[in-house]
């Protein structure tokens, strides 16, 4: 009887032992893969990087959302002068509006466009395009101090566009300079 458990614990510890190593798996044979080496060469240069292309000018399919030209208005008057002026962020400016009890509103923008002959103004309510002359490094445009355009330019909501022929469009806020240099030229 004791040579038939000791058989029997020993075929349970035998079966044990298989059961076991059947849970185990099996080592990989497959080799984990090398990683390849990065050839060399000879004369090492570096990859000519492409030159970015120009900066196409930004299409919106509303005028009103462009962002507003960077800078800020400035008015200065004296000796019957009365300006407001669009200042950029370069310092230049970019835009006036000059009372002319004379002549009118003189309407103006920076740059050089000789074949520029009329500037085309919007306004959240109103669209014109008004004659212009070129003249040294000015588009000049001129129009009576009561004419409903410059209020729609001071009223306008956001911005107004200055669009000039050969120039960059200007979007401009309606901040006060504007408002003061009308209502000082009626």
């Amino acid at each position: 009887m004791k040579a038939s458990r000791t058989a029997l614990a020993l075929s349970l510890l035998a079966t044990g032992a298989l059961a076991i190593a059947a849970c185990v798996p099996a080592p990989d044979s497959t080799p984990a893969p090398s990683p390849s080496p990065t050839p060399v060469t000879q004369d090492p240069q570096p990859e000519p990087t492409p030159s970015p292309a120009p900066a196409a000018a930004a299409q919106f399919e509303n005028w009103i959302d462009a962002p507003r030209t960077a800078g800020n208005w400035r008015y200065r008057s004296g000796s019957g002068l009365k300006v407001a002026e669009y200042v950029g962020a370069d310092k230049e400016v970019k835009f006036q509006m000059d009372c002319s009890p004379e002549i009118g509103m003189l309407l103006s923008v920076a740059g050089d466009a000789a074949k520029a002959t009329a500037i085309q103004f919007r306004t959240e309510s109103t669209e014109r395009l008004v004659p212009a002359d070129a003249r040294e490094g000015w588009v000049q445009a001129v129009v009576r101090p009561t004419d409903p355009l410059l209020d729609a330019m001071a009223r306008t909501r956001g911005r107004f566009a200055v669009e000039t022929p050969g120039l960059s469009t200007l979007y401009l806020p309606p901040w006060a300079e504007v408002t003061r240099v009308i209502e000082e030229c009626r």
